[in-house]
């Protein structure tokens, strides 16, 4: 494996939104598979007030290669100010599994 597999989690206002953003993920083939969570419930800090929020989780598997382009791509279609945005490596995996998402994510 040439390219590092990284799992991107992002997190949606509502499943509308996460939906859409994953097939858009798929199709332009910045994503080799997306789950997405069942609503959870948010607590956090935004401009100086403490929020609570119902959100949706996206895990997001990728390629580190691809990850300038995925981001840029959430970025553009996210209705937050600040969208969460966090890529984290993957260390180990199914040799296979790893393998399907390069070739998934391959332009």
């Amino acid at each position: 494996m040439t390219d590092p597999v990284l799992l991107v989690m992002c997190s949606c206002p509502d499943a509308t939104t996460a939906h859409a953003l994953a097939d858009s993920l798929i199709d332009a083939r910045l994503a080799a598979c997306v789950n997405i969570s069942a609503p959870s419930r948010s607590v956090y800090r935004w401009q100086g007030q403490t929020e609570t929020a119902e959100e949706i989780l996206l895990n997001i598997k990728t390629l580190a290669g691809r990850y300038p382009e995925l981001e840029q791509h959430i970025r553009q279609r996210h209705p937050y100010q600040v969208p969460e945005i966090i890529a984290l490596p993957v260390t180990e995996g199914l040799p296979d599994y790893l393998k399907w998402v390069e070739e998934q994510c391959k332009q």
